[in-house]
Order: structure tokens, then sequence, then C-alpha cells
């Protein structure tokens, strides 16, 4: 015998909500306005690491447009088509935001090898005080992302891209004052290199968590031994078989279960599926919950996923 539950108080996800839209539009904003200065600072100063940030401001540009539009794709209510809305776009915009990371990282990791052989003849001082006011633009786009990058792998991705910025803004500055008072030009691509060691490291963890997502791993804070005997532990609760847990977006995680239970009318399990779900919300912060109850369990491979040939 077998019935089948599901929890209909589908929580929603803070990371579709409408708070995200501002700071993105902030984001956008700032880094937008300043792709232009730093641009024509370098063409002004023949700082070519100035315009070279001013490129890396651009892709973020481009970038936190992208976490903007999954973040309202992410608001649209699900469709027959989208049984569980648009919550992934989120997760496909990491993807791509931590991807096109790792690839400006290889380009400044290039063009430092270019300027540790080819030193170029910059304007210090012009390149200083540009770089400076980078630096305060890209510290205020990090701190209106900041809070939000917590709970939403999105926008955690562009937080990354704007700290990126205020990273190679630090380091142009570094570069300016070496240059105008030692003469080392060697400086700024090495710092270079330093950055962009870091945001490397940022963005493959980016890329590595949103991939697992996608393939519907097990959230990294869960060990499915732990929530298997959780649920075992429930009065009622037999036994537990076929159990998937995994993350459908940032913060909203999914779980559906086999339990085994004795033989009994279906409205008597009521309470046994009510104790499942809100244990699992407390312990595990899984909000969204489907059982099928038995009253022995199936066959050995029946209920295991296997692909149809």
């Amino acid at each position: 015998m077998h019935f089948t539950v599901a929890d209909h108080s589908h929580a929603t996800s803070t990371t579709a909500s409408s708070p995200l839209t501002r700071p993105l539009y902030i984001a956008i904003s700032i880094t937008a306005v300043f792709t232009v200065v730093e641009l024509v600072g370098g063409l002004v100063s023949n700082s070519l690491a100035l315009m070279s940030d001013a490129g890396h401001m651009f892709t973020d540009t481009i970038a936190l447009g992208l976490s903007l539009g999954a973040v309202r794709l992410a608001l649209r209510p699900p469709t027959e088509e989208h049984t569980f809305g648009y919550k992934r776009a989120e997760i496909l915009a990491a993807l791509v935001n931590g991807t096109t990371l790792v690839v400006i990282t290889l380009v400044i990791f290039y063009e430092a090898a270019q300027r540790i052989l080819h030193p170029p003849k910059i304007d210090a001082p012009i390149m200083l005080f540009v770089a400076t006011a980078g630096l305060i633009a890209n510290a205020a786009g990090a701190y209106v992302l900041h809070d939000r990058s917590k709970t939403s792998l999105n926008v955690r991705g562009a937080f990354l891209h704007m700290l990126g910025d205020l990273l190679s803004s630090v380091g142009v500055i570094v570069g300016a004052l070496l240059i105008m008072f030692f003469g080392l030009r060697i400086a700024d691509p090495i710092l270079s290199i330093l950055i962009g060691a870091i945001i490397l490291y940022g963005a493959w963890r980016l890329v590595t968590q949103s991939t697992s997502i996608l393939l519907e791993s097990v959230p990294a804070h869960l060990k499915l031994d732990n929530v298997r005997a959780a649920l075992k532990a429930v009065k009622g609760v037999s036994d537990v078989h076929d159990l998937h847990v995994w993350t459908l977006s940032s913060g909203l995680h999914a779980l559906s279960a086999h339990l085994v239970v004795p033989d009994q009318v279906l409205s008597n399990c009521s309470s046994v599926v009510a104790e499942c779900e809100d244990m699992l919300k407390k312990r595990f912060a899984i909000s969204h919950t489907t059982f099928q109850l038995e009253c022995q369990a199936c066959e050995e491979n029946v209920c295991v996923f296997q692909p149809q040939h």
C-alpha cells in the first residue's frame, strides 16, 4: 500500500525577494560610471593598469546586469511548464559569473606577464587619483551587496565581482605609489598577479557550488545519513528509503523520501508527516518535502532511480 503526501506550504526563498534588486541597481550604476572614468583616466595617464581595470569593470557591469535579470526572473511564479518557477535562474547566473571571473583572472595573469617583460611608462599621479576614486566607488558597491551575498549565491557572485574591482583598485594605488616614489614599474604586474589569485579562489568556489546545485547534489551543510536517522527517529516511522535531498536555489532545499509506517488509514498518518516536516524545517532548513507512505518496504531496487534505456 502506497500513499504520496506532499508539503504544500511551499516556502518562498529569500533569494527571490524584491529587496535584492535595489543593491544590484546601485552596484550596476557604480561600475558603469567608473568603467568610463577609468578608461578615460587610463588613456590620459597612459596607464595600462587603469585601462585593464576599466575592461574588468566593463565585464563586471555586464555580469551584474545578468545577476539583476536572474533575480527578476526568479520572482516570476511557477507555470505549467516550470512547476518550480524560475529560481534556478539565479544559480545559472552565478555559474556564468563565476566562469567569467575565471576568464578575467586568466586575462589579468596574461597582462601581468606582458608588463613584467615590458613595463609601460605611465603618469603615476593621474593613475593614483583615478584609482583612489575607483576604490571609494567599488567599496560602496561591495558594501551594498555584502549583506545580501550571504543568502543568495547569485548576489554573492555579483559581490565577488565588486570585491575583485576593489582589490584591483588597491593594487593600482599601491603600484602608483611605488612608481611615484621608488620608480618600481614592475610592482604593478606583481600586484596584479596577487589580486588575480584572490579573485580566482572566490570564482572557483562559486563555480563549484553552483555546479553542485545544478547537479542536484546533497546540500553541503547536510549529511544524508543524519537526515535519514532523524526521520527514522520520528514516532510512527519504521524505516526510510529512496531518500533524496537537493537545493532548488540559494537557501531553498527540497526532500523526497519513502516512509515505511504501520498499516493504517491515511488520516492516521497526518501527524507523522507533520512531525517529519516540522523536524526537517527546524533541524535541517528543508522547507519543501514530498513523502510516499508505505506499509512495507519496496522490493530491492524497485524504488531506486535508474535511467531508462
